[in-house]
């Protein structure tokens, strides 16, 4: 369930952000990498 709740949120996040550069973009996708990263840490 706590996965799930990261994951819409950092969709969320991309999906809010209003980035409009390939730089921006990149950025965003590497926060969503850590947050599930994170989980999947915390899941262990």
């Amino acid at each position: 369930m706590r996965k799930i709740v990261i994951l819409a949120a950092a969709a969320a996040a991309l999906l809010v952000s209003a980035c409009n550069t390939v730089e921006g973009v990149g950025r965003d996708v590497s926060a969503a990498g850590r947050a599930v990263s994170n989980t999947a840490r915390d899941a262990k």
